[in-house]
């Protein structure tokens, strides 16, 4: 019998490492080709890792909640043939993971956790995974606090369950932790008030509440929108234009999309459509900020802000959306938007974007004003389309008619986005809708 190694696959450029969330196989268990073995998580997106060999999973090298670095095996499938050969993108992960030795990991971990206020640099050589001085920098745990804990991990590292398990008990028992406060030791006594501040911090609410915590995607986007917003110089500009070319010719195509090539023609497409004109009219929109300087990207990657059904947001990224007609857009945003839903989505294909899409009028809002989207420079809402009496201007005189009317609302980094160049953008980009050919063709 042939046997298989399975390894931790690279998840996207900046991804060196990924926490095992769960197994869906146990040892013994047999295998098909392309079927989940486990899921892991990283900083930016949780995913299945996939067996390309059928078999029977006979060794497992690591429990839930250990953090494994890409390249490196985590199982070994047991085949009914020759030994398959790993590709050359497995070989390639392989040998990236081997170049980095166990000391650049913990020199590499230490240096992201410096800036932290409560967890301070390890002092002693217990590896911690990002993840865990994540979740110890946002609960306040002190470093002190977090080398006593008891780890159940490889070596008696501290894995993410642990961690979440000492989370909860000091937030279920608050007085147990106020009176070991007040008899701990001298030595002790200099964390103590820090942990029963924290402890009635949490506890300090009034009438019938409910407490959620949140979950890890949620942090994120809360750390994310806080530092956008502590980044960027925030203006937003509105704009209305009347759709109503687009709506007819939507209703009218959408049979014969569907028919065609077996995706629904939503609005979306058009409007990415209308905003890549618009960027190749205006490249500086498409542009981030490093230092003193303005890098302007040529590539145009749109992302599509997607919500959850677990009421979180991702947003997807359709690369090189310039190239793509409007057919080769709908499909893109089809498969995306559904692959989000499902948790199925890869995480090279959230990063990279260039300018960023939010249809708020998806939830019934008229307008808003979105918050931009690091590093990129700007971001573009559209509202809900709604049937108003508009004043028509023609040459024989003015009339009014009910047309579909929309709202766009542009928000832009003033850092280098003024306000002549941000209005006019979103200006242009309800001139192309506005002037959409309804006689158009798929």
């Amino acid at each position: 019998m042939a046997s298989y190694e399975l390894i931790m696959p690279k998840m996207g450029e900046s991804i060196t490492e990924a926490t095992i969330l769960k197994w869906l196989k146990k040892e013994g268990e047999a295998i098909k080709t392309d079927e989940a073995v486990l899921e892991i998580a990283t900083d930016k997106v949780d995913s299945e890792v996939p067996s390309p060999v059928a078999g029977t999973l006979v060794k497992m090298y690591y429990n839930e909640g250990d953090v494994v670095a890409v390249g490196k095996p985590v199982a070994i499938i047991e085949t009914g043939g020759t030994s398959p050969q790993p590709s050359p993108k497995e070989r390639e992960q392989i040998q990236t993971a081997e170049k980095a030795s166990p000391s650049q990991t913990v020199s590499a971990t230490k240096s992201v956790s410096t800036p932290t206020p409560a967890v301070s640099q390890p002092t002693g050589d217990r590896f911690y995974s990002p993840l865990v001085l994540n979740i110890a920098r946002q609960e306040g745990i002190s470093m002190t606090e977090l080398e006593s804990l008891q780890g159940t991990g490889a070596n008696g590292r501290v894995t993410k369950k642990d961690i979440l398990e000492h989370v909860e008990k000091r937030h279920l028992a608050p007085a147990q932790q106020i009176v070991q406060t007040s008899v701990a030791p001298p030595v002790v006594n200099t964390e103590a008030p820090k942990q029963e501040t924290n402890v009635v911090a949490a506890k300090s609410y009034s009438g019938n509440v409910e407490i959620i915590e949140m979950d890890r995607m949620r942090k994120l986007i809360a750390e994310n929108m806080v530092k956008s917003k502590h980044t960027s110089a925030h203006v937003t500009s509105f704009v209305e234009a009347d759709v109503t070319n687009i709506v007819l010719w939507r209703n009218k195509m959408k049979k014969k999309f569907q028919e065609l090539y077996g995706e629904n023609l939503t609005f979306t497409p058009i409007f990415v459509e209308a905003v890549v004109k618009a960027l190749r009219d205006f490249p500086l929109v498409n542009s981030s900020i490093d230092g003193n300087n303005i890098i302007v990207k040529k590539d145009l990657n749109i992302g599509m802000a997607a919500a959850l059904p677990s009421g979180n947001l991702i947003v997807p990224v359709i690369k090189n959306a310039d190239l793509l007609n409007i057919v080769g857009i709908a499909k893109k945003v089809n498969d995306l938007a559904n692959r989000a839903r499902l948790g199925k989505l890869k995480p090279d294909e959230i990063e990279g974007g260039t300018f960023t899409l939010s249809n708020v009028g998806t939830f019934g809002n008229v307008m808003g004003t979105p918050i931009i989207m690091q590093p990129q420079v700007a971001i573009l809402a559209v509202g809900a389309i709604k049937k108003k009496p508009v004043v028509i201007e023609t040459e024989d005189g003015d009339l009014i008619g009910i047309r579909h009317m929309m709202f766009l609302s542009h928000s832009y980094d003033h850092r280098i986005v003024d306000g002549a160049l941000g209005g006019s953008f979103v200006r242009r980009v309800a001139d192309y809708l506005e002037k959409w050919d309804s006689s158009r063709e798929i």
